[in-house]
């Protein structure tokens, strides 16, 4: 695959390097916004990946047009038309997540010692992550610099920093350095994001860290190695709040973890906007950042198909589109979720805030709202899909997920499988997209059985 991805992936951590292939345990790494550089994922968490070079003519992923929320807010800044205020602790945060409409309720923490700015995280000063559906901004106090990750419409995730010092006007500048962590075969190829836990370290400079790549399919227990959790009850066996290594092999039932209403007391909160890193937070983070991975690939093979028709191309491609879209409705859909083992509530507001997100329905109804009983979402069927980035997909690409959509919505999916959505869910989720999702295919008006 070119300059794409590798079948073995240099991992970089503070003490050693390493080469890993896929498998359960890897070696620990280094990257953007809470996650590590890694090349594996759990067995069966991950489908297809997007082949051609992400520089491909149909693709351009360097120098094409961009008009992402944070390249519009970058010519903002350079042409006088915004500003955004600069304070001693916090630099330009509070600013740039308010200039992006992300809410402060979705502060999550991650202590694991990764990323360019591994020197400055630990358990007494955590990196912390802030994100709406489209843009997430990672933070670690004491840092010079802003993390920034956008889902463009066309061009996939961008990655973008913010030096945090005060300058008129303030600079976001785009870079790629990020790709060599957040292009793999996690992100499906494509540019994109993952949510990894790792089992904190033992105090040994040979010892490599642990842990895998996490989204709404992984059983609770198998998630937030390295996280802080705040919210979940006790009756949730996880990975979070532990700082001291934990003996633990997924499948395991892990040791109980420490509950936390809030991080208070933990360490020291001065410039942290909020004591929260809530665990329906991390659970929407998870899921949408898989989404974000499923819709860049379906629409960067779409492109390549349609530019090798007007090249007149010959050969087999290996793409088919209504695989793909098969993986990215199933998911969508929530077909595989793992189940909650307990209601949770959150505490942080976040998981008001997001229910409170539309559009909504003539009855109220909205895809963001949240159920927490038995599962993330009241109605599961993905929020993403009414991105700017679902709207900017080719014809071909949104027709076959709409038709695989529909083939599952409709009850004509009859695998064991597609039971988990009964025909009540399914009735709502078409009702909700009909009077929500413009240009909605005809086929949607039809019966769900």
């Amino acid at each position: 695959m070119d300059d794409q991805l590798n079948q073995d992936t240099p991992v970089i951590k503070r003490r050693s390097i390493a080469w890993v292939r896929p498998g359960w345990l890897l070696g620990g790494a280094a990257s953007l916004l809470g996650v590590i550089c890694l090349t594996v994922g759990l067995d069966g968490q991950r489908g297809g990946v997007f082949r051609e070079s992400r520089d491909h003519p149909a693709i351009r992923y360097t120098d094409g047009t961009t008009t992402d929320e944070v390249t519009r807010l970058a010519e903002s800044l350079a042409a006088g038309t915004t500003t955004l205020d600069f304070t001693e602790r916090t630099g330009y945060l509070s600013a740039l997540l308010q200039a992006l409409k992300i809410p402060i309720e979705s502060q999550v923490t991650v202590f694991s010692d990764t990323s360019f700015q591994a020197d400055q995280i630990d358990p007494e000063n955590p990196r912390a992550i802030y994100f709406n559906d489209t843009v997430a901004v990672g933070w670690v106090r004491g840092t010079d610099v802003l993390e920034i990750a956008a889902l463009d419409p066309t061009q996939g995730v961008l990655f973008f920093s913010l030096p945090q010092e005060p300058s008129a006007p303030p600079e976001i500048t785009r870079t790629e350095v990020c790709l060599a962590c957040h292009l793999s075969w996690d992100t499906l190829g494509v540019p994109g994001l993952m949510t990894i836990n790792t089992l904190p370290m033992p105090d040994d400079p040979n010892a490599y860290a642990v842990g895998w790549t996490t989204d709404h399919r992984t059983p609770l227990a198998e998630r937030w190695g390295s996280w802080y959790v705040t919210g979940a009850p006790e009756a949730i066996r996880h990975l979070g709040n532990s700082t001291e290594p934990i003996d633990y092999v997924p499948g395991d039932v892990p040791p109980a973890p420490p509950v936390l209403d809030t991080l208070d007391g933990l360490f020291d909160l001065d410039g942290f906007p909020t004591p929260y890193s809530d665990i329906v937070a991390l659970m929407v983070l998870e899921h949408r950042n898989h989404m974000s991975n499923l819709l860049v690939r379906i629409g960067w093979e779409a492109r390549v198909l349609a530019h090798q028709a007007g090249a007149a191309r010959s050969g087999d491609s290996g793409i088919d589109l209504a695989d793909t879209a098969e993986e990215l409705v199933d998911y969508l859909l929530f077909v595989d979720e793992a189940p909650l083992p307990a209601p949770i509530t959150g505490g942080s507001g976040y998981a008001e805030r997001y229910s409170a997100l539309g559009p909504f329905d003539s009855q109220d109804r909205s895809l963001h709202q949240l159920d927490l009983k038995q599962r993330l979402l009241k109605y599961p069927a993905s929020p993403l899909i009414y991105t700017e980035a679902f709207d900017a997909l080719p014809a071909p690409a949104r027709d076959a997920i709409y038709r695989r959509m529909w083939t599952v919505l409709s009850g004509a999916a009859t695998e064991p499988r597609y039971q988990r959505l009964n025909r009540d869910n399914r009735q709502a989720i078409v009702e909700i997209l009909r009077d929500t999702k413009p240009a909605l295919p005809e086929y949607f008006g039809g019966t769900v059985g």
